[in-house]
Parts: structure tokens; sequence; C-alpha cells
């Protein structure tokens, strides 16, 4: 792609906190930015990428170009990297995947998406897949919101994004459900999780110490945090059944989004005065 339309696609990306239009909309993308390995120069490319768990894939299509990214070379040189992903900015370890990792991880992507096995055919080579792994670091996370409140709502909008995007995915899925979708669920579900842990340790106590008065609002949202741990158990379980019908398993993504969605609207309007002082 020329640097023009990265540039644009960069700009709306950052400006909209991971929101693009075009031939990008409804798509998951992230910002890559490596270092340079001739000039030390960062770089910054626009990419779609595959849930993974913990982690997220990358694979070096160049639009079935012949010849590897740039990006591609650079991590090579130097494997740390800086990904953006409309919520957080965050330093990652790259690490391109071999073998049958490698292999069925391109599957994954080839079932969820056949444009990734024309590309491979039209470049005439094996296109590298790469994790990219966050590495902790001291400290507050690297944000692009203004505000805590803002911050909330980000992630909030991130996860109402992604049911968004799965639920599509299963609405337009055949008789047998991906493996690529089994894991886009089950990511979902883990860091859906560790959020609400982190805000019950965390975001909680801390707002319980600061505004006494709003100890009642909180013990709600724990509850709520514990009818959403139900719903992601039950869609855990469906994804994991191996003859798990479409209809079944819309029927949770959807039990999960209705509750979820007055879960987060709730934490929002409740929370969001006192995280940024105007309570």
């Amino acid at each position: 792609m020329p640097n023009d339309f990265n540039a644009s696609v960069i700009a709306e990306f950052r400006a909209a906190n991971g929101r693009v239009g075009g031939m990008f909309e409804g798509q998951r993308l992230l910002l890559l930015t490596t270092t340079g390995a001739r000039s030390g120069r960062p770089h910054t490319v626009p990419l779609g990428y595959l849930p993974d768990g913990e982690r997220v894939l990358v694979i070096g299509s160049a639009g079935g170009s012949r010849r590897h990214p740039a990006w591609y070379h650079n991590l090579l040189a130097d494997p740390m990297v800086t990904v953006e992903d409309g919520v957080f900015v965050y330093q990652a370890a790259a690490v391109v995947l071999s073998g049958r990792e490698r292999d069925d991880a391109f599957a994954r992507a080839v079932e969820q998406d056949a444009g990734w096995a024309d590309y491979e055919r039209q470049s005439g080579r094996s296109l590298p897949v790469v994790a990219l792994e966050a590495v902790p670091v001291p400290g507050p996370p690297r944000s692009a919101a203004g505000s805590p409140g803002e911050m909330l709502r980000l992630v909030h909008d991130a996860f109402r994004r992604e049911l968004a995007l799965i639920r599509a995915e299963v609405a337009g899925s055949g008789a047998v459900l991906g493996a690529q979708l089994r894991v886009n669920c089950l990511s979902l579900c883990a860091g859906l999780h560790g959020h609400h842990v982190r805000e019950d340790q965390g975001m909680f106590p801390g707002l319980e110490y600061a505004f006494p008065q709003l100890a009642p609002v909180i013990e709600r949202l724990r509850a709520e945090h514990v009818a959403v741990a139900v719903l992601l158990e039950r869609l855990r379980s469906v994804v994991q059944d191996p003859a798990v019908e479409r209809e079944a398993l819309i029927a949770e993504v959807d039990a999960l989004t209705g509750e979820l969605e007055r879960h987060l609207d709730h934490e929002e309007q409740a929370l969001m005065p006192a995280l940024d002082g105007t309570l």
C-alpha cells in the first residue's frame, strides 16, 4: 500500500480510537510500529490481526507481493515493537511462528477468510505469521484517553465492538464452527474476565475508599460481574462443544451481549464522574 494511504488510515485510526472506515470498516485492525532495520527510525503500518488468547497474530501478506513486507524485515532485526489497539499503546515482543504452530494458525486464518490463501498463492511464498506478545512494563498503561473515565469508556467500546464482530462472524458461518471463530470467542471471554478481575481488585476498592457514598453502586456492579461471569462460562462451554449448532452459539452471544451492554452502560453512568473528578 502507498505510504500516503497508510498515513491516512493511521491518522483516522488514532483520531477515532481504532475505528476506521473504507476497506477496513468492521475489521480488526491495529497499528504496528517497528524500528527500521537500516534507518533505525520508527516505521508504523496498519495491519489486520487475529485474536489468539493473550496475544494477537499478524500475517506478512504485503497484499500478495512476492517480497516480505518491510515491517517483517524490521522485526527480524529488532523484535521489540509497539502496538496500538485503539485503547492502549503497549510494547510487545514479536515472535515469528514456525512449523506446525505456524501452519495451524495460518489454516485458521484461511478458514475464516479465504483471501489469505489467495495472497499466498499470488505471492509464491509462505506468508509469515507473527505473534505479538505484550511485554509488561511498570506504571499505568499508556492510552490515548484524555481521562480515566474516557479510558474506561474506550475499553468498554472495544468489548462492544468485538462482541458485534463475533456476532456477525457466527451469523455468517457455515454449519461447522470454524477454529478461528472458536479462538475469537475464547479470547473475548478471557479478556473480559481479566478486565472484571482487575476492576474488582483494583478500581472498585479505590473508588470505595475515595467515595464511600458509591459503596451500594459498586456492590451492584460486583453482582453484575458475577452475572456476566456465568454467561461467559456458558459461552466457553458452548464454543468448546464440537457439535455446537450456530443457532445455539448465536443465542449465547446475544445473551452475553444484552447483559454486558446493560452492565457497561450502568458502570459508565455511575463511575465516570468519580473517575474524572466531577462527582
